[in-house]
């Protein structure tokens, strides 16, 4: 149920004029553009979309990490710059990130975008502390 929820309220937050399922997007990641970089609005956007779209539900609070993994901690398994980014969103990743393109126009995606990639990363990275030292 909170999936539908999820998209009547992101319904509601993507601006007026974007078609709902637009998929006119290059697939090369390399080839795109944040519209919204440094938009503070944008990033606004894109932290309510993160919870009405339960990304929270994987990634967590903020985007620390959950059953998925931080978006918050400066490492990225697909690359972080925002087209890389973008890419992960609207088309998805093996082994557990579903694509919203055909869900979200892709200025919604890239909202999310925009807020999971300036978010600052935590003093302490949880995950780093396993990891060996040289």
């Amino acid at each position: 149920m909170r999936c539908c929820k999820g998209l009547l309220i992101a319904a509601l937050l993507v601006p007026a004029g974007f078609v709902h399922g637009e998929t006119d997007v290059p697939s090369g990641a390399a080839s795109l553009s944040n519209p919204y970089t440094g938009d503070a609005n944008a990033a606004v956007a894109g932290e309510k979309l993160f919870a009405s779209m339960n990304c929270d539900g994987c990634h967590g609070g903020g985007a620390l990490g959950f059953t998925a993994p931080s978006l918050a901690d400066g490492r990225w398994r697909f690359g972080g710059d925002d087209g890389a980014v973008f890419h992960s969103i609207f088309h998805g990743r093996p082994h557990g990130m579903p694509a919203y393109g055909a869900i979200l126009p892709a200025d919604a995606v890239w909202m999310l975008v925009t807020y999971v990639t300036t978010r600052p990363v935590p003093r302490e990275v949880p995950t780093a502390a396993w990891q060996a030292t040289p």
